[in-house]
């Protein structure tokens, strides 16, 4: 049985990506006020046996524009720093110091839409 380790999947939005109807990638959206003020993508995640095939930027580009599609202004992402050029290429900006999350190098990323 899955765990919401965060107890937050039930305020998310989950957009999720298939390929031959398998499920490849993922990500879960969320409303501004319900993660940060502005809204959020996060949780993004490719299937292993499926990473270097463009998926992420895919999924990212679909959850972008599930955003665009509500109005909303802006959206701010929790970024791995290590995937910093992934989400700069996107068009995010990295706002603020560093911080872990998890215990992983964290940093805020917001992208004006």
């Amino acid at each position: 049985m899955y765990q919401d380790l965060d107890g937050k999947d039930q305020k998310a939005i989950h957009i999720m990506g298939y390929v031959n109807n398998q499920l490849v990638a993922y990500t879960r959206f969320f409303k501004q006020g319900d993660y940060f003020e502005q809204a959020s993508i996060g949780r993004v995640v490719v299937s292993p046996q499926h990473r270097g095939k463009s998926y992420g930027q895919e999924i990212m580009t679909a959850s972008i524009d599930y955003c665009k599609s509500q109005g909303y202004p802006s959206i701010k992402i929790s970024a791995q720093c290590y995937l910093d050029k992934f989400y700069t290429d996107l068009g995010f900006i990295a706002t603020g110091e560093e911080y872990l999350e998890d215990g992983i190098p964290h940093q805020a990323m917001v992208m004006e839409l």
